[in-house]
């Protein structure tokens, strides 16, 4: 989504100096997903916020009428992984709820604003996912 499997490479090599702030004020962690028909591990970069001692993301996709692999993989499979820098984290995915998503969404689009955007390009309800510790 943001770069390439060679910045997703450098991102692990290097536990996130390089690849963790894609631009000032934006960063990145790597989520880890099991593919829903493949089951081979799939990792993403997404910009995500901390809220409290959980992750947050955006199940974006630009806008696409579709959700993207990744979130479509979690539903399938909740257990996931996380990096942030070099910290590797075992997590359960859950979509935040509608009365949890307004605040989390302002959240999000603080950093990013092209996710408000995104939502007005498509009649989906883009979800903010919420990625809990274990």
């Amino acid at each position: 989504m943001l770069f390439g499997e060679e910045h997703v490479r450098r991102y692990i090599e290097t536990d996130g100096r390089e690849g963790h702030d894609w631009l000032p004020g934006v960063p990145v962690l790597l989520l880890t997903t099991v593919g829903r028909k493949s089951g081979k591990e799939r990792v993403t970069p997404l910009i995500y916020q901390r809220e409290g001692d959980a992750y947050l993301v955006v199940a974006s996709k630009g806008g696409s009428a579709t959700p993207p692999d990744w979130y479509l993989n979690l539903q399938a499979n909740p257990d996931v992984g996380v990096q942030v820098r070099g910290e590797r984290t075992p997590a359960r995915a859950r979509t935040a709820t509608a009365a949890e998503k307004p605040a989390l969404w302002r959240k999000m689009t603080a950093v990013w604003p092209d996710y408000d955007g995104y939502q007005q390009k498509t009649d989906r309800e883009i979800p903010v996912v919420i990625l809990e510790p274990r």
